[in-house]
């Protein structure tokens, strides 16, 4: 499609589709924060569980990237 091969879709989808996915999922975790009145503590505790998932993410493509280097 468009000249693109499906490896070259697949790896745009996985890192701003799912990039923007988990801002997204930022926003709402913070919504949902502001919202239930969690407090500073409790919007930390909401945000550090979606950090670790973020920090996931990007590590892993870290990870890829040191690989494909040596």
């Amino acid at each position: 499609m468009f000249g693109f091969t499906e490896e070259q879709i697949t790896a745009f989808g996985m890192t701003f589709g799912v990039g923007g996915l988990m801002l997204y999922m930022l926003f709402i975790i913070a919504q949902l924060a502001w919202e239930s009145k969690a407090g500073k503590f409790g919007f930390f505790v909401m945000m550090l569980g979606l950090a670790f998932g973020m920090v996931g993410f990007v590590a892993k493509y870290m990870i890829q990237w040191i690989m494909n280097i040596k």
